[in-house]
């Protein structure tokens, strides 16, 4: 069988400790003179102006962005007359300035373009990145998460405008966040990971990122968790986030996140944890497909098989203290048939293993 694959990563990626202090320099690097601030309302009460270039402020936020954040971003953009974006913080203040950025650009609706009556122009003001966390990924992936709070509605927005012109990755900025977070975005990454190297979209390129990117959380993530001023684990797991964004960036997720939406829309559960909740059941089940590949893929890591490497995730999460169980976050045995309903995601035609409804219920039912 002849190999067909391409890869793309646009992103200009500088990762340094202490990087974030000389964000003025970079700007007059690259001919910034008026920009807009996207963050959440943390970072802009812990840090306050950041450069004198900054303007105008956006922090309306909450932590799964919906489509009248997005919609309030962008006119507070256009507002600005800004030149250029910098968002700083986690993914969700991330994904809102990228949407944001692009539509500010052409000046399109939020509302449309999430329903599909629009697709985007492809336009993009210059969006500059800083993560504040360790394992959205979205710093380097094509990809905006935006939920529809009326409908309950959590999707992905993906175009090659998305992607940020720079990601500014700096570990130090990281060591202020507490256990909880740490867990749940560094199980995030490992999600990401995963399913990109299961994704039936797999490419060779992003195989190499997602073992590289899993070896780094099972490695790290313990230590990160523990002592969250150890600046090698959180260097170690800021690396892991940049790669697994890289390697899920084409490939796509899988069913992990098709199911996760539903646990954070319904059941009010961080992403990174919601996905965490069925990775390692998913991990059983798709060692089904490409009899071997899996395996293998575990055995790098060195793992006796996937089956091993699922008991480790269930171990990571006992350990950081994640909810193991359905019935932790709220579930009840009548939620099931709607649960798998909701978790007929795009993202689940990616999953190696086909998930009728009769897989699903059986998983779903698993971990109650």
């Amino acid at each position: 069988m002849t190999k067909t694959w391409t890869y793309t990563q646009p992103v200009e990626i500088l990762f340094q400790s202490g990087i974030a202090g000389k964000i003025d320099d970079l700007l007059n690097q690259r001919g910034f003179t008026k920009g807009i601030l996207v963050c959440d309302e943390f970072f802009l009460s812990a840090w306050g102006k950041i450069s004198p270039k900054l303007t105008t402020t956006y922090s309306d936020i909450q932590p799964n962005p919906t489509i009248e954040n997005a919609q309030n971003c962008t006119n507070a953009i256009i507002a600005s007359d800004a030149e250029f974006v910098l968002a700083v913080g986690g993914g969700s203040a991330i994904d809102c300035a990228k949407i944001a950025a692009a539509l500010a650009k052409s000046k399109q609706n939020a509302a449309k373009v999430f329903a599909g009556e629009e697709s985007l122009a492809g336009l993009s003001l210059p969006l500059i990145v800083i993560p504040t966390t360790a394992g959205t990924g979205s710093e380097v992936t094509p990809v905006s998460v935006l939920m529809d709070a009326e409908e309950g509605k959590k999707s992905s927005i993906v175009h090659p405008c998305l992607f940020p012109k720079l990601t500014i990755i700096d570990p130090e900025l990281c060591v202020s966040m507490p256990p909880d977070l740490t867990a749940i975005t560094g199980l995030d990454a490992l999600a990401h990971a995963i399913e990109a190297f299961w994704s039936i979209n797999h490419q060779p390129i992003c195989d190499a990122l997602a073992l590289e990117a899993s070896r780094k959380v099972f490695e790290y993530l313990p230590t990160a968790y523990k002592d969250g001023n150890n600046l090698k684990a959180r260097a170690e797991m800021c690396e892991a986030s940049v790669m697994a964004g890289m390697a899920f960036a084409i490939p796509r997720t899988a069913g992990s996140h098709a199911c996760s939406y539903a646990f954070t829309t319904g059941y009010d559960v961080p992403h990174g944890e919601a996905c965490a909740l069925t990775l390692a059941a998913f991990t059983r089940i798709n060692c089904e497909a490409e009899e071997g590949r899996l395996h293998n893929f575990a055995k790098q890591l060195g793992f006796k098989d996937a089956y091993a490497m699922a008991d480790r995730i269930d171990e990571l999460k006992k350990m950081t203290g994640m909810r193991m169980t359905l019935k932790e976050i709220g579930v009840t045995e009548k939620d099931i048939p709607m649960l798998v309903e909701a978790s007929k995601h795009p993202n689940l035609l990616f999953n190696p293993v086909e998930m009728d409804d009769k897989r699903l219920k059986e998983l779903l039912e698993g971990l109650l």
